[in-house]
């Protein structure tokens, strides 16, 4: 079987940072003025990130980063935080963008609706489902980097959201549409998350996946609504245009 790009460029992202020694403790450059995470999560992305339009959704634009390893190390570097998760955030990957597009251009998916965006990242699905007239949108992640990077997106976009970063997939969501942007590239997340949707649509839940072919979409469970070209790079794909589609999960055991 063909290994997944996103699998890849995670596995390959943590090689590095292993290689580098990135995560070791490295002294706060000013302890005489100390800052809450948040605003300090808050100043590094807005100085470390470009705000850019979102090339299948001009209409929004992101802080975005153009390499994904000099930022990992960067933010551990100078936060003197350990450990801390690959910059999902700092990117628009291919899923996201699709199901976006399709929200913009579909609003009666979202349009007076309760709405939960899971694993939000950069915030770019929860910020698409807002400008298409959800009612209420909740964006969820449980990186608090990718809960400062939407909250900063949403605000560029004039967009109301609600940010949450508790771990979500052992309930049972309220909203009345869940969308899933791009988080079927591990076994063991995919796993969780169709426990999760399968919960999700028995309570009612319309649910749509914004995905370009991970391993573990279980595309027998789906029909598929749309499929656009993605322009991406291939720092994190395997083709500069990624064909990418949008799909709505069916009760189909």
């Amino acid at each position: 079987m063909a290994r997944d790009p996103a699998a890849r460029w995670l596995e390959g992202l943590m090689g590095m940072a292993s290689a580098e020694g990135v995560s070791r403790q490295t002294p706060h450059p000013d302890r005489r003025h100390p800052v809450s995470a948040d605003a300090a999560r808050l100043a590094f992305i807005r100085a470390n990130t470009s705000l850019r339009p979102v090339p299948l959704c001009p209409e929004i634009a992101l802080h975005v980063a153009d390499e994904a390893f000099d930022l990992w190390f960067r933010t551990e570097e100078e936060l003197a935080e350990d450990g801390l998760p690959p910059p999902f955030w700092a990117f628009a990957w291919a899923g996201g963008q699709a199901l976006a597009r399709y929200v913009l251009d579909h609003p009666g998916t979202v349009a007076g609706r309760t709405v939960l965006d899971l694993g939000t990242g950069s915030g770019l699905v929860g910020v698409a489902a807002r400008r298409a007239g959800a009612r209420q949108v909740t964006a969820a992640d449980t990186d608090p980097w990718a809960a400062t990077a939407c909250r900063l997106n949403a605000e560029a976009n004039a967009a109301e959201v609600n940010i949450v970063t508790e771990d979500l997939l052992d309930t049972t969501p309220q909203a009345e549409t869940v969308l899933i942007g791009d988080l079927f590239y591990d076994r063991d997340v995919a796993g969780r998350l169709m426990a999760f949707l399968d919960r999700a649509a028995a309570a009612g839940s319309d649910v749509l996946i914004g995905d370009p072919g991970r391993t573990y979409l279980p595309k027998a469970r789906l029909d598929q609504l749309a499929e656009f070209g993605v322009p991406t790079t291939r720092a994190l794909e395997d083709a500069e245009i990624k064909r990418t589609a949008v799909w709505r999960m069916t009760d189909r055991a």
